[in-house]
């Protein structure tokens, strides 16, 4: 059977960050995928996994990352690679916001699958399982105000999740979604604001104990570390504060009576 291998993309911050680093931690080899080089350098520095830096909006950097893969040889995927811009009504938001969102989570998300899968198949080969989760969110399945762009392109990942469960019947490969609620990371809320930080930090404020990335990333390594025949086809993780993408309690939860 095959050792657990894995390309985590999005891994240089956030989410994608802490699964590389847990991995790690569990022994599984980790190729860490990003644009931003000197952070994967530091990610490397800290835990010995390999690294590419690379866009994945980009179809020659795509070809790079099939090129470094083959050499990895994964029996996994983890796709975190993503992210949001504007908050505003549908008929004041960016088209260029719409494009990138859904470049970033969707055709990003298409161009990584179409990269990996050969190699993945290669991977069961000799009986064993493979394995693709891809990042979500609770925006996928549930509107709110102010979220168009994000709730359609996450609804497509999510669909194009979907699809690729069906049409992967019958292979030794799980296909597994998840979808977090509130995660307070250092950069989301920052890219989704241009770059304020008073709105950034405006979304948690008063909020108790809003999801960590590693809180996030702890339930995913948990979920990948089941043996390859369970597949957890989709998994939501919000915080006990946020009961529903648009109602989270500000203040200090407590018992009521």
């Amino acid at each position: 059977m095959s050792e657990k291998r894995i390309v985590v993309t999005g891994a240089s911050s956030g989410i994608g960050e802490a699964v590389a680093r847990q991995a790690v931690e569990r022994g599984w080899s980790v190729l860490a995928v990003a644009r931003r080089a000197e952070r994967l350098e530091a990610l490397q520095r800290d835990t010995g996994c390999e690294i590419l830096a690379a866009d994945l909006t980009d179809e020659g950097d795509i070809a790079r990352l099939a090129e470094a893969a083959a050499a990895f040889r994964p029996t996994g995927l983890v796709q975190v690679a993503g992210g949001a811009k504007g908050a505003a009504p549908i008929g004041e938001t960016s088209i260029d916001d719409w494009r990138w969102m859904f470049e970033a989570n969707v055709i990003g998300t298409k161009r990584v699958i179409d990269a990996l899968l050969p190699l993945l198949r290669d991977s069961t080969r000799d009986g064993s399982y493979a394995e693709i989760m891809v990042v979500t969110s609770i925006a996928a399945t549930v509107p709110y105000t102010g979220g168009s762009g994000y709730n359609a392109a996450k609804s497509a990942e999510k669909q194009l999740v979907d699809v690729l469960r069906l049409e992967l019947a019958g292979e030794p490969i799980r296909v597994m979604e998840v979808a977090p609620g509130m995660v307070r990371t250092e950069e989301f809320s920052l890219v989704r604001f241009e770059g304020d930080k008073e709105k950034a930090d405006a979304v948690y404020k008063d909020v108790q104990d809003p999801l960590s990335a590693d809180d996030v990333a702890r339930v995913m390594t948990d979920i990948l570390a089941l043996p390859g025949h369970v597949s957890i086809d989709e998994t939501i993780i919000k915080p006990v504060a946020q009961t529903h993408p648009w109602m989270v309690h500000r203040g200090p939860l407590s018992a009521k009576g």
